[in-house]
């Protein structure tokens, strides 16, 4: 680790927690080059849900570089990118009765958030965003002003971001305060443009909102002509079992975030969905060098196998419950030092412990062990697992084990 300490900038964060030289991977495995094989229950923070280096994506991706395919192309027209749109339409958005522009930003998730606010705003004429304590939305300006997080508020001002308690947080009810907010407008001009929000979240301690609650939101967006922006970048792609995690509570946000598990290989691509109606901005209005990320879309659309049917989906619901099973027996174990809940849906769960100290020995006994787990929360208290959607039933049980051995070690 010595070149990274001598030359890489001090704001390095996840080699410190993680402190190995990782050499390959595979699967739910990654390899580090002192020898240690590691189960990944991590996924590069949700950008992995199909494992590493998955066979048909990387085939796929070899072929079309050693064609000659094009690999740069701002936002031209390619037949990777019509492939991809053409695929997603077909596989994700028709079956679901869902009709949205695709909106193809820089290819992270923080520009998906950024210019899904600034068509918000230009659509509705209005500035104020309307979003959640503890929430996380990106690194970029904009994103931080809808972010609420220990790293987040002291690094820029809030701005125009009125911020609300989140589903079950606080003791409060956020949708009573919102409800109230909008009351006092004295005309339509002085309401919010949008809201935006997690239905997971995953960065503030995997925080679940119920789905109720995501109903009674969305009705108040449409009661109040605001737009409802879901910010789907880790916990969609099937993470929670559905490829979109909002599909349970069967809302249609006016707009969705995606990036993350959408490239299904770890390659940056991000997009915005749009309903037609606020797809408002004009030719070169939001534009970037690397819109078009073609390699990106090469395995994107290798990736829409896995929801041809239904099979993932079952899959992630049966790993699932056997993962909260576990995760309450550990719990159960160490009452004394961990919340009597486990949370979260699907393949995004985790426990919180009494403080981030417990939480962040457990995530470094883990390691030692082999296994790669990180922390979330405003305190760093809560243990999040995010294995491979695909991981196997054999290495979700040892990667669980070494996580039980991890938490009893750091509780004594």
């Amino acid at each position: 680790m010595q070149a990274f300490a001598d030359h890489e900038s001090g704001v390095r964060y996840y080699c410190r927690k993680f402190p190995d030289v990782f050499v390959s991977a595979e699967g739910c495995r990654l390899s580090g080059r002192s020898g240690k094989q590691y189960i990944d229950f991590f996924s590069g923070a949700g950008t992995l849900n199909y494992g590493h280096n998955d066979a048909g994506m990387k085939a796929r991706l070899v072929a079309y570089i050693e064609r000659n395919g094009i690999t740069h192309s701002l936002d031209f027209a390619t037949e990777a990118k019509e492939a991809f749109i053409l695929g997603f339409q077909d596989v994700i958005l028709k079956p679901r009765g869902l009709a949205y522009r695709m909106l193809f930003p820089a290819p992270t998730g923080t520009n998906a958030v950024e210019v899904a606010l600034k068509a918000a705003r230009k659509a509705t004429g209005r500035s104020r965003i309307v979003s959640f304590v503890h929430a996380f939305h990106g690194m970029t300006t904009g994103s931080m002003a809808v972010s609420r997080g220990p790293f987040h508020q002291s690094a820029i001002p809030a701005g125009d971001t009125v911020f609300l308690p989140y589903d079950g947080t606080l003791g409060c009810d956020g949708l009573g305060w919102l409800e109230s907010l909008l009351a006092d407008a004295l005309d339509s001009a002085q309401l919010p443009a949008a809201c935006i929000v997690e239905t997971i979240q995953a960065e503030g301690g995997v925080v679940t909102a119920s789905l109720s609650w995501l109903r009674r939101l969305s009705d108040i967006c449409r009661r109040h002509g605001m737009l409802l922006i879901v910010d789907d970048i880790q916990a969609g792609c099937g993470r929670t079992g559905s490829f979109f995690s909002f599909e349970p509570a069967g809302i249609e946000p006016d707009m969705v975030c995606l990036s993350k598990s959408l490239s299904g290989m770890g390659l940056p691509l991000s997009l915005v969905l749009v309903r037609e109606g606020h797809d408002c901005l004009s030719p070169g209005e939001h534009t970037g060098t690397f819109r078009g990320n073609n390699l990106a879309f090469v395995t994107a659309t290798e990736a829409l196998r896995f929801w041809r049917d239904d099979e993932l989906e079952r899959e992630v619901a049966r790993k699932a419950r056997w993962l909260h099973e576990r995760l309450a027996g550990i719990v159960e174990e160490h009452s004394a030092i961990a919340d009597p809940s486990v949370r979260g849906r699907g393949l995004l769960q985790g426990i919180a412990m009494v403080s981030g100290d417990i939480a962040g020995r457990a995530s470094a006994i883990a390691f030692e062990k082999g296994l790669v787990i990180e922390t979330a929360g405003p305190h760093g208290e809560v243990l999040k697992c995010l294995p491979p959607l695909v991981i196997s039933d054999a290495e979700l049980d040892a990667g669980l084990n070494i996580l039980a051995d991890a938490v009893a070690a750091a509780a004594s």
